[in-house]
């Protein structure tokens, strides 16, 4: 486990305003160069839409809401509505801070099969020798097997990325226009009435990297004096489409406060 945190990723939230975020873009663009999918005429940005896995009882959610050190997400992501592009399954694990992801790049087809409680064939994957990433996707359905996961949440923003351009061991997101919407097999990015727009109150930056925070980004938080935050994009939608789940959060956290 040590060998593989020093390999993995760490990740800090901050929440900005507009004015603040170009501020830090002017900055950065000297350490960092755009994502190669960004596109400049749409402020090097690119939409991600993220189906969320989760318990009847949303166990996952709260895992996250309760603040616990060691936790998981299920995850399927993709970027349009190209029946020839791939959906992309992750476990995103917390360890003691650091961030471990698994991914698996799933043909787009097999998709809604897998999400809805398919078994994995190696012929799911875009690449099939790819031995890695099917011993991820075998791990994400085990996962969802043992939770009875099921499609719960589409999360959808827009991010914008900067990276170094070397070897991305470092990276810089503004994340914006928040959406969340019930799961639809068909995996499009079709907006339905029923669609919510979560208020969270700016831009969420999140500054990542591997094993050491860079030099530079410590000297930019201290210059603009930010301050880390928690924003789970996961949370926020589920409780904007059922807002009697934000109570129920609320009252679980005053109870283990008052238990203290």
């Amino acid at each position: 486990m040590e060998s593989l945190l020093q390999r993995s990723r760490y990740e800090l939230k901050y929440l900005i305003n507009e004015d603040m975020a170009l501020t830090v873009r002017d900055f950065a663009r000297t350490y960092l160069a755009p994502d190669p999918f960004a596109d400049e005429n749409k402020s090097y940005s690119y939409p991600i839409y993220s189906v969320y896995l989760d318990s009847e009882r949303l166990d996952l959610l709260n895992a996250t809401v309760e603040g616990h050190k060691n936790r998981f997400k299920l995850r399927a992501r993709y970027y349009d509505d190209n029946p020839a592009s791939p959906i992309f399954f992750e476990i995103k694990r917390r360890v003691n801070g650091a961030i471990l992801k698994e991914r698996a790049t799933v043909r787009r087809e097999e998709g809604a099969r897998l999400l809805d409680g398919g078994w994995p064939d190696r012929s799911d994957l875009v690449n099939e020798a790819d031995s890695h990433a099917y011993a991820a996707l075998r791990r994400f359905c085990e996962l969802r097997d043992k939770l009875n996961a099921k499609p719960r949440c589409l999360v959808v923003y827009n991010r914008e990325a900067w990276l170094t351009p070397d070897n991305n061991s470092a990276r810089l997101t503004h994340d914006r226009h928040l959406e969340g919407g019930p799961y639809d097999p068909g995996l499009t990015t079709r907006r339905t009435p029923d669609w919510v727009r979560p208020p969270i109150g700016g831009v969420v930056l999140e500054l990542k990297f591997t094993d050491r925070f860079p030099n530079w980004m410590r000297e930019m938080t201290h210059l603009f004096d930010l301050q880390r935050c928690s924003m789970a994009k996961y949370v926020k939608c589920v409780h904007s489409m059922q807002p009697w789940r934000r109570e129920e959060a609320r009252l679980a956290q005053f109870n283990r406060v008052a238990a203290l």
